[in-house]
């Protein structure tokens, strides 16, 4: 492979303040991105404020209806789809409102003046972007000076293919971006009980946020809402647990809910701690030599099991 990059911003620290960064982009890059974002207010963006940003921009991407990614620490903290910006944005809140404090919001549509002075009314945020912003937005985050508001241009609804680079001491891990999705054709049901439409419909959604949460990732979702997100964990039942956990604090109920995993489940308590936490249907890649174990417990439990075939790890 051959890239060429171009220093776009000289930062005044990394990650951390004890480390020099830049900011370099691609010297034509194939779609709107993070490095092709207009600023449009704020101060300068950081080196975590670029990385999350194009954590919450590339989720919120793979979503057609409106959609709002809330991003902290480089995993979606909240995530829903709604009829508006506005309505899509007040239930991704209301997943994790303590993890949203702080965070990134990404829309998939133009931003509008009523969502921009809701946000800005209510919480703290680092950086708002959107493919475009209106005036009436514009008007609205100037009553905060230091929100960084960005503009990325549209892009196609088909993802195009691109490299995804992943530095290691002494050497470069290069692999293609993992841009592989799934819909209701492809997933099989492998439970006695198969899912209702409203239960698929969830199923995909959860599916296509887990995506984009660290690994081990678990994703509670009920009504294009995520409920709870389990992120990081080398357990993954200890996921479903955070899941849980997040889900109750945030004072939203599990019970109707779906769940979502990134990977196959390796036993089968995760399903079981599921179906004791209300969870209704579970997607996930399949493929683990405990398969039958694991449907079994969903069967066990009246509860729908789809597999993908595919895998999201997200390191």
């Amino acid at each position: 492979f051959n890239s060429q990059f171009i220093k776009a911003q000289e930062m005044r620290y990394g990650e951390n303040p004890h480390q020099k960064a830049a900011f370099y982009v691609e010297a034509e890059p194939a779609e709107a991105s993070i490095a092709t974002a207009k600023q449009l207010q704020g101060k300068e963006l950081s080196f975590n404020n670029i990385a999350d940003t194009d954590a919450a921009l590339e989720a919120v991407k793979s979503f057609v209806k409106p959609a709002c990614v809330i991003v902290k620490h480089a995993n979606p903290c909240g995530v829903a789809l709604a009829e508006n910006l506005l309505e899509a944005y007040e239930m991704a809140y209301l997943t994790d409102p303590e993890s949203a404090f702080g965070g990134i919001i990404a829309f998939n549509r133009e931003l509008d003046g009523e969502t921009t002075r809701t946000i800005v009314e209510r919480q703290f945020v680092e950086v708002i972007i959107a493919p475009s912003v209106s005036q009436e937005a514009i008007e609205a985050a100037s009553s905060k000076k230091n929100v960084r508001l960005l503009a990325s241009g549209t892009w196609p609804a088909q993802q195009s293919r691109r490299w995804d680079y992943k530095k290691v001491a002494g050497g470069l891990l290069v692999q293609e971006q993992d841009i592989a999705m799934c819909d209701r054709q492809q997933l099989k049901v492998v439970s006695k009980r198969p899912p209702s439409e409203a239960e698929t419909d969830d199923l995909l959604f959860a599916w296509r946020v887990a995506k984009f949460v660290k690994s081990n990732a678990i994703v509670y979702a009920r009504g294009c809402q995520t409920v709870g997100v389990g992120a990081g964990q080398m357990s993954r039942v200890n996921s479903a647990r955070i899941a849980a956990i997040k889900a109750e604090h945030a004072g939203l109920q599990v019970k109707g809910s779906v769940m979502a995993s990134d990977a196959f489940f390796p036993f089968r308590d995760g399903i079981d701690n599921a179906a004791e936490a209300g969870i209704r249907a579970v997607i996930q890649p399949g493929g683990s030599i405990r398969d039958e174990e694991v449907i079994a417990a969903a069967d066990e439990n009246d509860m729908a099991m789809v597999f993908t075939g595919t895998r999201h790890f997200r390191h």
